[in-house]
């Protein structure tokens, strides 16, 4: 067995999940959500306390991987 086959076995695998901060397009609110690496951005409608009314939010930045 070669060096390179064990080198590459012990290889750190990527995580399955990622943290990512999604923001209200409407008035700027933030929150953290935790989704799956293979998943597209997120882009949903959730209810924005700051207006108190259902907004859209979009998927702004990675955090950290989980």
């Amino acid at each position: 067995m070669f060096l390179t086959n064990i080198l590459l076995a012990e290889a750190k695998k990527k995580s399955k999940y990622l943290m990512v901060t999604v923001q209200s397009m409407v008035s700027g609110h933030s929150i953290i959500l935790v989704r799956p690496r293979e998943q597209d951005k997120y882009e949903l409608i959730k209810f924005d306390p700051w207006i108190r009314k259902m907004a859209y939010y979009k998927e702004i930045r990675k955090i950290r991987a989980l």
